[in-house]
């Protein structure tokens, strides 16, 4: 183990609970949801199965709460992007895009992963399947709203549209050289349905 630098303090351990989800959350966002078993997590995680029994009782739950992190985590990662445009809510959906571009190319990139539960669970049903659901009527919420902050004249619309952009961008990924161009196609729906303000 390593020593931290003088004059810095020591990172104190991690809980039980955050060392099960983040072992869940880099297994179930690689390799599946299905394809990763409780006992997999508890051997990579270093935690003795009654903990992760006591934080999460099922493995339904434990998807749930990783979900929810990664909602937590995506709402962190806009608030970034769009906090360098304040009060220009049309470059920041352009800025949304070309941060999805770079991470869609990204060695560790899987896809989304409210889409990837969808598509493992979407014919079986799974609690997990309100959270993926609940998160892309936020999303369309958001892209709704910045949308008429930006003056379109029909923001469902324009809303919708880049939601499309957005999963195929998820869907097309690392695996396609055309995954950049998200960003491009995002742009040119923005500029058609926001009229340019004259100065």
């Amino acid at each position: 183990m390593t020593t931290p630098p003088a004059g810095t303090a020591a990172t104190p351990p991690r809980s039980a609970r955050v060392r099960i989800l983040e072992t869940a959350a880099d297994l179930f966002y690689r390799e599946g949801i299905r394809a990763v078993g409780v006992d997999t997590i508890i051997a990579r995680s270093g935690v003795a199965k009654m903990s992760l029994y006591r934080n999460f009782p099922s493995k339904d739950d434990l998807v749930c709460a990783w979900l929810e992190e990664t909602r937590a985590q995506v709402w962190q990662w806009w608030g970034r992007v769009t906090s360098r445009h304040p009060g220009d809510p049309r470059e920041q959906l352009k800025a949304l895009f070309r941060s999805l571009d770079r991470w869609a190319v990204s060695p560790g990139f899987r896809g989304c992963p409210f889409l990837n539960t969808v598509v493992e669970y979407g014919a079986a049903g799974h609690p997990g399947l309100d959270v993926a659901d609940a998160h892309r009527r936020d999303v369309l919420a958001y892209f709704t709203r910045l949308a008429g902050a930006a003056g379109a004249a029909d923001p469902e619309r324009l809303a919708v549209q880049l939601l499309m952009v957005m999963d195929g961008a998820y869907a097309a990924g690392s695996r396609s050289v055309h995954a950049p161009a998200a960003a491009d196609t995002a742009s040119v729906l923005i500029d058609a349905a926001i009229p340019r303000q004259e100065r």
